[in-house]
């Protein structure tokens, strides 16, 4: 029978996490789970072709994980107060990150939203909310925007 131990609940830190964090509370209560959440914030490393120094790019980088790690710190204390959570912050490419953390971590689940994005949108930015389901190893749930959160 499967179980429950670890829920991996990934974040983009917008409005909508809210209800994917809902949903990944409601899960870990369901089951005494604990949950791992992250954030990845993107490496930008693919502008220094366009004469961008790298210590610009570095320099944006550090402000966004800064920000992201003061955002994460509010988020993790207003939505999961109650609750036994790791947070992290890590820099690179959504969807390998996501997959390595759920490794590391040993998450049995993973939980987050997706943008819902469709035609040109999709093809411009890929979506890595399916990255994700077709290359994890364990099952995922995704929470569209339109999700109505859990009461």
């Amino acid at each position: 029978m499967a179980t429950l131990t670890k829920i991996l609940c990934a974040l983009d830190l917008s409005e909508h996490s809210k209800t994917v964090a809902d949903y990944a509370s409601m899960f870990a209560r369901m089951s005494n789970a604990k949950i791992h959440v992250i954030y990845v914030a993107p490496t930008m490393t693919q502008y220094t072709g366009f004469h961008v120094a790298p210590n610009t790019i570095d320099g944006f980088v550090g402000e966004i994980v800064t920000g992201a790690e003061h955002a994460m710190a509010d988020f993790v204390n207003e939505h999961f107060a109650d609750m036994e959570v790791e947070s992290e912050i890590v820099i690179g490419y959504a969807t390998e990150e996501i997959l390595s953390s759920a490794t590391k971590c040993g998450a049995d689940l993973i939980i987050m939203g997706t943008h819902g994005r469709k035609g040109m949108d999709r093809i411009l930015f890929g979506s890595v909310a399916e990255k994700v389901i077709i290359q994890s190893n364990v099952p995922v749930i995704t929470i569209r925007p339109e999700c109505p959160p859990v009461a």
